[in-house]
């Protein structure tokens, strides 16, 4: 079974900020597989459907971005899930608006939602789908950035990078994270 997780905060306040590209994510996929995502369990919202052959689970971790890691843990124990077959997606400010990095180990490389998962986890090495962001102007407060919405302009390229992100999961679950890589990074 693949388990997906977007990585955002939880509630209205939060749903079209920056820092919640990760939930935007599993909402696309949710719609794109027919998997609704309702079930409480292991503080996240849980969907569970099948794409062709592959089981799938969407995630959204319902503990704020600082404590993912909690969710994360809590679902893989539960579950006896494999790390191997898990998949991160979340929002990165060193990579561009409509643009996503694949990676499969490095450090949390400053996102805290990052950090908490390798802290639950015990290791750096899992699959991950950085979705661009872009940077702030300078002089704006990261936190600010982050926790704010997308500018009307940029509604296009949001799409594409939530687009992009869902077409990588969608590969990712017919071909390993290396090949998925190349195909997606390029």
């Amino acid at each position: 079974m693949k388990w997906i997780v977007g990585l955002g905060n939880p509630g209205m306040k939060y749903a079209s900020t920056r820092h919640n590209i990760g939930f935007m994510a599993i909402d696309a996929l949710s719609n794109r597989f027919g998997i609704e995502i309702r079930e409480s369990k292991c503080k996240a919202l849980i969907g569970e459907g099948h794409v062709g052959t592959e089981k799938v689970a969407l995630i959204k971790p319902m503990t704020f971005m600082n404590l993912s890691g909690e969710a994360v843990r809590a679902y893989m124990d539960y579950y006896k899930t494999n790390i191997d077959d898990f998949i991160v997606l979340y929002d990165d400010l060193d990579t561009e608006l409509g643009k996503v990095r694949l990676r499969y180990q490095g450090s949390a490389g400053g996102h805290n939602g990052i950090k908490s998962i390798i802290q639950h986890l015990g290791t750096q090495s899992f699959n991950r789908m950085r979705m661009g962001i872009s940077r702030p102007e300078p002089g704006r407060e990261i936190v600010d950035y982050v926790l704010s919405g997308f500018a009307k302009k940029d509604q296009d390229m949001l799409q594409q990078t939530v687009e992009k992100t869902c077409d990588a999961v969608e590969f990712a679950l017919t071909h390993t994270f290396e090949q998925t890589m190349a195909k997606f990074n390029g």
